[in-house]
């Protein structure tokens, strides 16, 4: 291994260093895992899947009636005072289970029927407690305008149930003679959506303001092992009609006020998100979206994400009978199922920018799936995948081998250039007798730092592509009960910084695995001649004792793939070396073509090597004007 190659290995190691550093837990947080854990398990615990509740959130008692029959509450009168109360009624599907609430006629709670929070995961009792994206109290949608001088905020309003049936429910209120607001949810047997339907009836003067907007809120639960790595990546995102996909801050509170009309807007966490989507795009300039992180010694801090709100305007056509339409989704961040609706739902997922996203959505992840569909386990899959593009790689490994060969036979040479020209006034002339050199022998120093750039883009990529594959979470593999989280083999009981508060037995592996590699590979690393270089070897053992820090806390199918790839390129590097590349045969090669080139002369020289030696040529001139 030259020192080109050497370079290229510490650049992919800071480059992963910069990912890694900012992902670290705090203290805080995970001191405060298992206590969180407990009492998520409580409140869970509490509500029956299959039960429906009725909550009375507020109630002004003078002579209050009841209809027994029916789930609605008297609408005040000018010659009675209502009893204002609400409660909670219930759809469900295959796939989701939605409470609403009358207060607001809003969707108050999710849950989904084939996943579960890591917490009832770990318990390994055989039963499937729906995973709850929130509760009642966490999420609103209302709508927002101004009426007869006054603001109509629908949340702070009773709705009657004007019908339901098995997958759809009518919510209904009248403001005033001739006037209604009503709303109407329609859920799917199979799928994880929910048609929202909003009809204004004898408003027609309101809507020609064009001032009606929708306001939703979410706070989503905590729903899986690591809480800082959920909660690093929540932010929202959005779908603008001619821009394009774009999203806020995932580290720190940000807004944005809409510049273009919107397609359709994402809260996104980890593994799950909700996104609504209008039959007629969302209106720029009146449109906002903000998410905001927790403080300490908030109540939410230690149980949700953050607080995601959107103030989108509605393109409603002036009518006494005015309608808009929406598609909420709430589901898992599963590619195939987002990438389905066709709506760019798919863009939400973090595979990374440019060259790496491409990698990953048309390459990685569809051998992915075909080794799943294919009936493999997810690790096995992992590691076939990794066998795969080990394969794919194994001619840049050969030539990096080659090269590193060659550098290695000519070092004796380049030694007794550098003691020939030690000034560094003679830095030319030097590297003009190199170059010779390198040209007569079929010797290149870049020769192995290229193959190593045309790795790097496949080691970045798969950085991304296991955190964010949904195919990893709550699947198990040997000691990993979960690959899309860390693995521990013991509990250390206080979190020691910057290592953790376990031990990764895969993040070990991985970096003993890259160990051995550097030490089969030192035969090969040239140490740097020229003074104030830094001794790469002692670099290169640096760096797996870093990953050791960098690597606990990520996920274990993703530790998994670089030691099974490390091990590979062991196993791959020690068979060229052994059966495939004699490096006295490689000797006499150059050694024979070194004096075909004394004997015909040098070759014809390309135009780009006689620009550079003309540029040398005038550079030693300058020095010697000089």
């Amino acid at each position: 291994m030259d020192r080109n190659t050497v370079i290229g290995l510490v650049l992919i190691g800071l480059i992963l260093s910069v990912f890694t550093i900012f992902n670290q837990p705090t203290a805080d947080e995970l001191k405060e895992k298992q206590r969180l854990e407990q009492e998520k398990a409580k409140a869970e615990s509490k509500l029956d899947v299959n039960e429906v509740k009725k909550v009375d959130k507020t109630e002004v008692a003078q002579n209050p009636t009841k209809d027994s029959d029916t789930a609605s509450t008297a609408v005040a009168s000018e010659k009675q005072v209502a009893v204002a109360k609400s409660e909670i009624v219930r759809l469900e599907s295959d796939k989701l289970i939605i409470d609403f609430d009358t207060q607001g006629g809003k969707i108050a709670s999710v849950r989904l029927k084939e996943f579960q929070s890591y917490f009832n995961f770990a318990k390994n009792n055989g039963k499937t407690v729906p995973l709850q994206l929130f509760a009642p109290g966490d999420a609103s949608n209302a709508l927002v305008f101004k009426s007869g001088g006054k603001m109509i905020n629908t949340d702070e309003l009773v709705f009657d149930i004007v019908k339901k049936t098995k997958n759809s429910i009518h919510f209904s209120y009248s403001p005033a003679n001739g006037k209604s607001i009503d709303f109407t949810y329609t859920l799917p047997k199979d799928n994880f959506n929910i048609s929202y339907d909003v009809n204004l009836k004898g408003m027609k003067s309101d809507i020609q303001n064009k001032n009606i907007q929708l306001e939703w809120k979410t706070a989503f639960k905590k729903t899986e092992r690591l809480f800082s790595e959920q909660r690093r990546i929540s932010t929202i995102c959005f779908q603008n009609e001619k821009d394009g996909f774009d999203y806020l801050s995932e580290m720190s509170d940000d807004e944005e006020k809409a510049e273009d009309n919107i397609s359709w807007v994402a809260y996104k966490q980890s593994y799950f998100s909700s996104i609504l989507k209008p039959k007629t795009a969302f209106r720029s300039g009146d449109s906002k979206m903000e998410v905001i992180n927790y403080k300490e010694g908030e109540k939410k801090n230690n149980t949700h994400l953050k607080d995601f709100s959107s103030t989108l305007a509605l393109d409603m056509q002036a009518s006494d009978d005015a309608t808009m339409s929406f598609n909420w989704f709430f589901g898992p961040n599963d590619f195939e199922v987002l990438k389905s609706y066709g709506e760019g739902y798919d863009d939400i997922l973090n595979y990374g920018w440019g060259l790496f996203r491409w990698i990953n959505i048309y390459a990685v992840q569809p051998l992915f799936n075909f080794l799943l569909e294919m009936g493999f386990a997810v690790g096995i899959a992992i590691l076939l995948l990794t066998m795969i593009l080990k394969l794919v790689l194994m001619p840049i490994q050969w030539k990096m081998y080659v090269s590193s060969a060659k550098m290695k036979i000519l070092k004796p040479e380049i030694d007794e250039l550098n003691a020939k020209f030690p000034d560094k006034a003679d830095a030319m002339k030097k590297q003009t007798e190199m170059m010779a050199l390198y040209r007569e022998s079929g010797a290149s120093p870049l020769a192995g730092c290229v193959p190593m750039l045309i790795q790097m883009p496949i080691l970045l990529a798969v950085f991304r592509f296991f955190p964010t594959s949904f195919e990893l979470r709550q699947k198990g593999f040997l000691w990993a009960t979960d690959l899309s989280s860390y693995d521990s083999i013991a509990e250390l009981g206080t979190y020691i910084w910057p290592y953790g508060d376990h031990v990764s037995l895969f993040t070990l592996l991985m970096a003993g695995t890259t160990l051995i590699y550097t030490y089969v590979n030192s035969g090969q690393m040239q140490t740097p001649q020229q003074p104030g270089m830094p001794n790469m070897k002692v670099i290169m053992y640096i760096f797996p004792i870093m990953m050791i820090f960098f690597f606990n806390n990520y996920s274990a199918g993703l530790s998994y793939y670089y030691f099974i790839s490390t091990l590979f390129s062991i196993l791959i590097m020690v068979a060229i070396k052994q059966f495939f590349v004699d490096e006295e045969k490689l000797k006499a090669k150059m050694s024979a073509k070194k004096a075909t080139v004394t004997t015909k002369g040098p070759k014809a020289k390309s135009k780009f090597q006689e620009r550079l030696e003309a540029m040398q040529k005038a550079q030693q001139d300058k020095m010697k004007n000089k």
